[in-house]
């Protein structure tokens, strides 16, 4: 079965064009509008999801209004031989009228009452003249589109506040850190303390060797002295005799 015609303008209709370089993100809009007296529900897909952001990237289209939605192309090796097989495809289905939530409508839409429409990627890569311009308007467009995107989370999200269970789990834990931080101080008092330990018995060791040695020295030196007196004595005395 045929699937029903796109109701909602899209503006490209059929390429998305991202001018490089590509250094950088780029940025490109697609314009969704919805000429129709019913909401619509929209989503946008890619077959190439993490090559790109969309904001937003799904939602509703209230009767009789636009959208614009950012399309950015994260950074990348540009080829120019390569072509680009991405593609997009902007999906939608008529909301009903008591309609409270979004996630159910696309779980229990029929497959003849969901409407879609595809657009292909293009690259283009300007001149070099050209590249310095565009490269410093696709980094304010990008910068902006990031804080539009800040400026809409509440407040709690802003100012990074922590709750007690936070605040009571990163006291807990700095507390540990200082327990260990004071082990480890104790383990090295221990460590110094071990090696000046076996230090003192090693100078111990090494004078008790050398006073033996000095000691057997000095006896041997004695006997020495006492045989050369006996040689003496004795040459003295056979001297005497034979004369």
């Amino acid at each position: 079965m045929a699937r029903p015609e796109q109701v909602l303008l899209l503006e490209p209709q059929h390429e998305l064009k991202f001018r490089g370089p590509f250094s950088d993100v780029v940025t490109t809009n697609l314009k969704l509008s919805n000429p129709t007296d019913r909401n619509v529900c929209f989503k946008v897909k890619t077959t190439a999801p993490r090559r790109y952001c969309v904001r937003p990237n799904s939602g509703i289209l209230d009767a009789g209004t636009s959208i614009n939605v950012s399309v950015m192309l994260q950074p990348f090796d540009y080829d120019p031989n390569e072509k680009s097989k991405h593609k997009f495809m902007v999906q939608s289905v008529l909301a009903p009228p008591d309609m409270t939530d979004m996630e159910g409508v696309w779980k229990e839409a029929k497959p003849d009452e969901l409407m879609d429409s595809k657009l292909r990627c293009v690259f283009d890569m300007p001149v070099e003249n050209e590249k310095t311009h565009d490269m410093e308007s696709n980094k304010m467009m990008s910068s902006s589109l990031l804080k539009s995107d800040s400026s809409t989370l509440p407040p709690k999200s802003m100012s990074s506040t922590f709750d007690d269970g936070e605040v009571k789990k990163i006291m807990e834990e700095c507390k540990r850190l200082q327990m260990e931080a004071q082990r480890l101080r104790e383990e090295n008092k221990q460590i110094r303390e071990d090696d000046g330990l076996r230090m003192r018995k090693s100078n111990v060791m090494s004078s008790q060797h050398t006073s033996i040695g000095m000691k057997k020295d000095e006896g041997l030196s004695a006997r020495t002295m006492a045989l050369i007196v006996l040689f003496f004595v004795v040459g003295v005395i056979v001297g005497k005799l034979v004369l």
